[in-house]
């Protein structure tokens, strides 16, 4: 029997989390604020009432604590979800991460399996101080062993944290923070249904002009763009990657020997970046078919500023068509 209801990204993801809690009695949260406050972005609202303070923990403000907690108790057979409050504060945790999470299942063979959850509210737009509007999502997948996941919608937030609690190695879970409660972006979601796979890449919009390859928060943007290029007698190809590591490619190559052109979109700064390693990876893949060079619009190599300089540093629609207008002039 279906059940379809509306919901924003926020609500999506506490349904998601509330079901696999329902379905596997081993699935805890933990995490800063999770429990009786529901999270500072309310995501976990209601789930310590329901399910008890075993089951939803309030940790300490010690993020290496409580990556190195998820790790012990991955060990023992649970599938720890861990919040990170703000993605700025994930790098005392790095070293849990990178050393500990990403490594056991290799190192033991296989024997040990590391089923750990690391949702990350990331990216700018909510005007916030220092330390709480970072895209930090390639420094994590450059690490092996690691899958790197971003959403953009309810319908991917609803199942995609469902399936990545499943997964029996670690997910580091992105989430667009200033996305969380717009309404603009409630989508049907029958919540008893199956869902299709949602780690992989999917053509969110098809076009014949340009390709815009984007993830995460930037989607929006990517779509509102090829909206208005639409106008101007453009056809843009909208791709939402989803998945960062291991970065499924091939509908963006296809697409790309379609169009001829590139334009790859992200928040995160330029260099040794996710958009690097696109435009390396479709130039060798689709170098006869290329038009003209892929281009890339990013947030600028430097710390993310303060609040009242932000939309001047965030991608924007203009800076897309921009770059649009200068992959036809080429």
């Amino acid at each position: 029997m279906s059940d379809l209801q509306k919901l924003t990204i926020g609500k999506a993801l506490n349904l998601g989390l509330r079901r696999a809690m329902e379905e596997d009695p081993k699935v805890l949260i933990m995490g800063e604020d999770v429990g009786k406050l529901g999270g500072v972005f309310r995501i976990t609202d209601g789930l310590q009432k329901d399910f008890g303070e075993q089951r939803v923990l309030d940790t300490p403000l010690a993020e290496s604590g409580i990556i190195g907690t998820a790790v012990g108790l991955a060990v023992r057979g649970f599938r720890p979800v861990c919040e990170i409050q703000f993605e700025g504060f994930i790098f005392p945790g790095f070293d849990q991460i990178s050393s500990q999470l990403a490594k056991l299942h290799y190192r033991t063979q296989g024997k040990i399996k590391m089923p750990v959850v690391i949702r990350v509210p990331f990216g700018g737009g909510i005007g916030a101080v220092e330390h709480h509007s970072e895209s930090p999502e390639s420094l994590f997948a450059h690490i092996p062993g690691l899958k790197v996941v971003s959403i953009s919608n309810a319908v991917d937030a609803y199942w995609g944290i469902q399936q990545a609690i499943k997964s029996d190695d670690p997910v580091l879970f992105f989430e667009p923070k200033r996305l969380y409660h717009s309404g603009a972006l409630r989508a049907e979601i029958d919540v008893a249904g199956t869902p299709a796979q949602v780690f992989s890449s999917q053509v969110v919009r098809e076009g014949t002009t340009a390709t815009v390859v984007a993830y995460g928060p930037s989607v929006k943007v990517a779509l509102d763009a090829a909206a208005a290029a639409e106008d101007e007698g453009k056809s843009l190809e909208v791709i939402d990657l989803r998945t960062l590591s291991p970065l499924d490619l091939g509908p963006v190559f296809e697409s790309v020997r379609k169009t001829g052109r590139l334009i790859a979109l992200s928040e995160a700064p330029s260099e040794s970046s996710l958009t690097s390693e696109i435009a390396a990876r479709v130039q060798q893949e689709c170098f006869y078919s290329l038009e003209s060079p892929v281009l890339r619009v990013t947030g600028f190599d430097t710390p993310y500023p303060p609040a009242k300089l932000e939309e001047h540093y965030l991608p924007d629609l203009d800076r897309v068509l921009h770059a649009v207008d200068r992959s036809l002039a080429w």
